[in-house]
């Protein structure tokens, strides 16, 4: 994936038809407003729907280059303090399913990642992954690439779940916890 690939879809985490609450501007000037999630590279936005368009929350939006149905503009990136609860609340659940709708990408990273410096790698990213675990990740890739969440379980069984593995690292990327980023741009 190239860094200045633009995003195209889009996850809508929370619409506000009435735009925010603690906006003091008088309601007739309030835009409706969608906080999203990109399906790529994981970066909240809040977005700008088109006139007398209603969104729902898990809703799959374009926002490329074309013909957009539903989506006016793109208003910007937003961090996680901006989220409303609704869409702090939907932000794991949009996590797992793109993480579930590609999981090629995640065994990509297990697969090929390397080091960082002499003294770290990038599998010690992830969290509950130390040195004893990126040992038994590196030897068993290197017998053999892992094919699926399920098999690299089975092969390395200090990883009972790979999958919330990756969606708390997201979510630790997200909220800018470490220097870091390997899946969030």
């Amino acid at each position: 994936m190239e860094l200045n690939e633009k995003e195209e879809f889009v996850i809508v985490l929370d619409f506000l038809p009435n735009g925010y609450p603690f906006d003091n501007r008088p309601s007739f000037r309030k835009t409706p407003i969608a906080q999203v999630m990109s399906k790529k590279y994981f970066t909240l936005l809040e977005i700008i729907p088109k006139k007398d368009v209603t969104i729902q929350a898990m809703e799959e939006l374009y926002i490329g280059e074309g013909k957009r149905d539903k989506v006016h503009h793109v208003a910007g990136r937003i961090g996680m303090d901006r989220l409303t609860q609704t869409a702090k609340s939907e932000l794991e659940v949009v996590i797992e399913k793109l993480v579930k709708e590609n999981p090629q990408r995640f065994l990509n990273f297990f697969n090929k990642c390397g080091p960082i410096s002499t003294r770290m790698h990038q599998i010690e990213l992830l969290p509950g992954i130390g040195k004893k675990h990126m040992w038994g990740i590196l030897e068993a890739r290197d017998e053999k690439p892992f094919e699926s969440f399920e098999e690299l379980k089975e092969r390395i069984s200090a990883i009972p779940d790979p999958i919330r593995i990756v969606i708390r690292r997201i979510l630790m990327e997200l909220n800018n916890e470490d220097k870091y980023k390997i899946f969030v741009r």
